[in-house]
């Protein structure tokens, strides 16, 4: 018999928690599996319950939360055996959508009992470990504009980047990416991708694999951005990535040299960092609930 911790953050999702609880007691309770719900009341608060569900035997633990409590939870069970399952209440649900893990929770507990395990890549910066994103200038200072907004979705992303655009100061960034030196003199994107997408559909590295043993770099220098965006149709296709203006790079190894330390976004949260970031893939790190 499977043991399933099903942890949740009371405070993500509309409606309340025990909508979860209901859509997913209805799907996992079933003579396979012991499964048990608990609260998540912080991020250290979470792990602690993870961690003691482990050394009782659990192998399986279902997060019902956004990115940042996938992270948390993410990070607790990198480098063991047991499965993680995510029923998306967040925001931006940049990690599900990529998975492609319906954001109803009924059906999406229906597709994580019916779905495969998958051993995916875990990114590492300095010491924080991301499992979507991490991004270094004005695609990770938006953050900080974001978080004040009352409501989320798109609209908010959209007014928090035009807020920064005007706010943010690029600076140099030198770059030695697996052994190649590379100078970028003011990129305005500088994002760092496990996974294809920041959440809400807003696509960053729309090719990347979460089990390719790399990392994905997508760079836009600040005087090459209108012309990046003066190709609309390219974000539609889903190719503003090959742009011969947009620096794309798969790698497994980078350290990042700045002028001034300044705050990282990883997986939607703002992070203080150094001046100097070192990046490397954890190659096949983690086990994921994937839909079939």
């Amino acid at each position: 018999m499977k043991q399933v911790l099903v942890l949740i953050n009371p405070k993500s999702g509309t409606g309340g928690p025990y909508r979860f609880i209901s859509a997913i007691e209805k799907v996992w309770d079933t003579p396979e599996h012991d499964i048990s719900f608990q609260f998540s009341q912080s991020a250290e608060d979470g792990v602690g319950k993870v961690r003691r569900a482990i050394e009782r035997g659990t192998d399986t633990i279902l997060v019902v939360g956004g990115d940042g409590m996938v992270n948390s939870i993410g990070c607790a069970l990198v480098g063991t055996d047991v499965r993680l399952g995510v029923v998306p209440a967040g925001s931006g649900n940049g990690f599900a959508r990529h998975f492609q893990i319906p954001l109803h929770p009924a059906e999406a507990a229906k597709a994580l009992l019916g779905g495969r395990t998958l051993r995916i890549d875990v990114g590492k910066a300095n010491n924080r470990l991301f499992f979507v994103t991490c991004s270094m200038a004005w695609d990770g200072a938006l953050v900080k504009s974001f978080e004040k907004y009352p409501f989320r979705g798109i609209v908010p992303y959209v007014l928090a980047g035009a807020q920064q655009l005007l706010e943010y100061k690029a600076q140099p960034f030198h770059v030695a990416i697996d052994g190649e030196s590379i100078d970028f003199k003011h990129p305005l994107i500088f994002t760092v991708a496990n996974l294809s997408q920041f959440g809400s559909d807003v696509l960053v590295a729309p090719d990347a694999k979460a089990d390719s043993g790399d990392l994905e770099l997508v760079a836009i220098e600040k005087k090459d951005m209108p012309l990046v965006l003066g190709q609309i149709h390219r974000l539609i296709e889903k190719t503003f990535h090959q742009h011969p203006l947009v620096t794309n790079r798969h790698f497994k190894t980078m350290t990042v040299q700045r002028k001034s330390a300044s705050p990282i976004q990883i997986d939607g949260e703002l992070m203080k960092a150094e001046t100097d970031i070192h990046i490397e893939v954890l190659p096949s790190a983690l086990n994921v609930i994937v839909p079939n």
